[in-house]
């Protein structure tokens, strides 16, 4: 299962993707108890800019047919978690 972190905005407006295949992970079974806790309907969508904070990232998460865009001051929790661990296991 892939999972694909993607984030946009900022100062430059760069945008940057990550994507890992939880499956090929060491850890499998924790990356699926992470996707497993999160609340995929209950996520506001945010903008393609939030609101008063044009140089604010904005991420978009999406994972099978689920897709979340965060403000990254709504990136929090378990949320912040997934997006740190996508970056991390990342090959570069």
């Amino acid at each position: 299962m892939d999972v694909i972190v993607s984030r946009s905005g900022g100062f430059a407006g760069l945008r940057r993707v990550w994507r890992i295949n939880v499956d090929a992970q060491p850890d499998e079974r924790a990356w699926h108890d992470l996707l497993g806790s999160l609340d995929w309907d209950d996520r506001p969508r945010a903008a393609t800019t939030p609101a008063g904070r044009p140089d604010r990232f904005v991420y978009e998460i999406r994972v099978q047919t689920h897709t979340v865009r965060l403000g990254e001051t709504e990136l929090d929790g378990a949320w912040r978690e997934l997006v740190d661990r996508v970056k991390r296991a990342q090959p570069r």
